[in-house]
């Protein structure tokens, strides 16, 4: 078990959230649920909480109820190393009452945030010439979804 581990609070749906995410990312699975027992705040039997792993990431599901709500404060990051990798993510991800944002930022059907990022932008973003990196930001400040080609190009660009 890791010694850190994301906890996501739901109000009442976290097992049909990590379904979701399960079903979104391979390598994925449900690790172990527990339910509320007759005694405490949530209804008997349902899901009290969920361990999972998304691509190998470890993470639990609470449901706490309605008391707290995602922010953007937090974000699951994911890196992709192709333009289909980017569409298919964003794409499952923004179904069903997800909401785009910009710079490859979205929130899913249940108001968690996710950036969904092409692996090579750390690498053109970090860029010894200050040039590149700032066409970089301006291309990327342009887009909501992430276009792996237009980031390049915009590295590429002769002056």
């Amino acid at each position: 078990m890791n010694r850190i581990t994301p906890c996501l609070w739901f109000d009442n749906n976290a097992e049909e959230a990590v379904n979701f995410y399960c079903s979104v990312f391979k390598n994925s699975k449900v690790l172990n649920m527990s339910r509320y027992p007759e005694v405490g705040p949530g209804k008997p039997g349902s899901v009290l909480t969920a361990s999972f792993e998304i691509d190998g990431q470890p993470l639990t599901a609470l449901n706490g109820g309605p008391q707290f709500t995602f922010t953007e404060a937090i974000s699951l990051m994911v890196m992709c190393d192709t333009q289909q990798e980017i569409d298919d993510y964003w794409a499952k991800l923004t179904a069903n009452g997800g909401k785009e944002s910009q710079c490859g930022w979205l929130k899913d059907k249940y108001g968690l945030s996710w950036q969904i990022v092409p692996r090579i932008l750390p690498q053109l973003m970090q860029d010894k010439d200050p040039a590149k990196r700032n066409r970089v930001m301006k291309a990327l400040l342009k887009m909501v979804k992430l276009d792996i080609a237009g980031l390049q190009r915009a590295y590429d660009q002769q002056e």
